[in-house]
């Protein structure tokens, strides 16, 4: 297990969810101040690929600098924001959400199919007595 690259790996991906936080803050409030400009940004973030933030970035820069460097500026600040409460967030969610799938693994374990009868030997019909 290489947990630098997991490391990396998840850093990546929440720069590119950052990103994508990032974009839908820059169309609300461009939706209040500046709607054709929420609905271009709107527009283009349906055809590029928002899953990978450092390519949308990239060819956001080509079509709209001011509204990429915009998004950068908004991104960086929500990290600055959640980057102190993040770690024991994480820590603490992944705890929850462990017990919760253990849980319910365990309680389908342990449930009886109510649709089929039990079959009880003390219930039983004796095939002796007949």
């Amino acid at each position: 297990m290489d947990l630098k690259q997991i490391a990396k790996d998840t850093a990546r991906t929440l720069v590119s969810y950052l990103t994508y936080q990032a974009v839908r803050t820059v169309i609300a409030q461009l939706s209040e101040t500046d709607p054709p400009r929420a609905f271009w940004l709107q527009n283009f973030s349906s055809k590029e690929k928002i899953q990978d933030g450092e390519a949308y970035l990239k060819a956001l820069f080509q079509e709209r600098q001011d509204l990429a460097f915009r998004i950068l500026t908004v991104r960086e600040h929500l990290a600055e924001e959640i980057a102190d409460v993040l770690p024991e967030l994480l820590r603490s969610s992944t705890q929850q959400a462990n017990m919760d799938q253990r849980r319910q693994q365990l309680e389908r374990m342990t449930q009886m199919d109510l649709s089929v009868p039990s079959v009880n030997p003390e219930q039983e019909p004796n095939s002796e007595e007949t």
